[in-house]
């Protein structure tokens, strides 16, 4: 059986590359974006134009009836889906003191309130499947905090929380909950970055290197194929050792 998989923030970054690998492993794909449309249509169309099977679909992972609306379209275009990627984030880099509260309940909309929307609406029929996985991204800054990043690290932390409490609750009924915590990555939200900072960070990684979101696409893989139906409830953090 084909299976299909939701992948929100996927039109570019970790998220589009994580939609390109599951095409290519002959997943049926749903593309979400927000405000990216160019971007996620013209990866749907060329992901066609390869013999692939993808979809975009708009919709603020923060507003339920967006969510909603998203997956009644998904599931009339493929069934039931499979695997939900938690992917869409959203960070704010700046003192802890000049965050503004607006700003603050953004960034918790996005990175909590999205996980919870899409989780909940995808677990309806992978509980009555009795099948399902759900990976939802967190962060290094999960783990450890990051200076002038207090509200994006306590969304990331809180996402851990989330996966391993949920992975207790739906365990029984064969769905996997896992967490994937990327380190330092060659992303446009890393590239504000000044040069010095990366070259830092780069320094501070045993491996001497900046990860690719293709290292993160593949962990993503791994834990949505059967190769990992004994792994659920865990933080998966491919970061080069900068977090050990």
């Amino acid at each position: 059986m084909k299976k299909t998989v939701l992948i929100t923030g996927a039109s570019r970054g970790i998220g589009r590359t994580t939609a390109v690998l599951f095409a290519r492993q002959n997943y049926n794909v749903i593309i979400n974006y927000n405000s990216s449309e160019f971007e996620a249509k013209k990866l749907e169309e060329d992901l066609i134009k390869q013999g692939l099977t993808a979809i975009a679909i708009k919709a603020d992972v923060s507003t339920r009836d967006e969510v909603e609306l998203m997956f009644d379209n998904a599931v009339k275009v493929f069934g039931d889906i499979h695997i939900l990627v938690n992917n869409a984030g959203i960070a704010s880099q700046k003192l802890f003191t000049d965050v503004k509260d607006s700003e603050w309940n953004r960034i918790f909309d996005v990175n909590i309130k999205g996980v919870f929307n899409c989780s909940q609406l995808a677990l309806k029929d992978m509980i009555k499947n009795h099948y399902g996985k759900i990976i939802n991204i967190s962060s290094i800054w999960g783990l450890t905090g990051a200076s002038c990043e207090v509200a994006y690290s306590a969304t990331k932390a809180a996402v851990i929380g989330f996966t391993k409490a949920l992975a207790k609750e739906v365990g029984p009924c064969n769905i996997n909950v896992n967490a994937v915590a990327p380190g330092v990555i060659d992303t446009k939200m890393n590239r504000n970055l000044a040069p010095e900072v990366m070259n830092g960070l780069k320094e501070q990684t045993p491996l001497g290197v900046i990860g690719t979101c293709e290292d993160i696409a593949q962990t993503i893989l791994f834990l949505a194929s059967d190769n990992a139906k004994f792994i659920t409830g865990q933080v998966i953090s491919p970061n080069g050792g900068i977090v050990i």
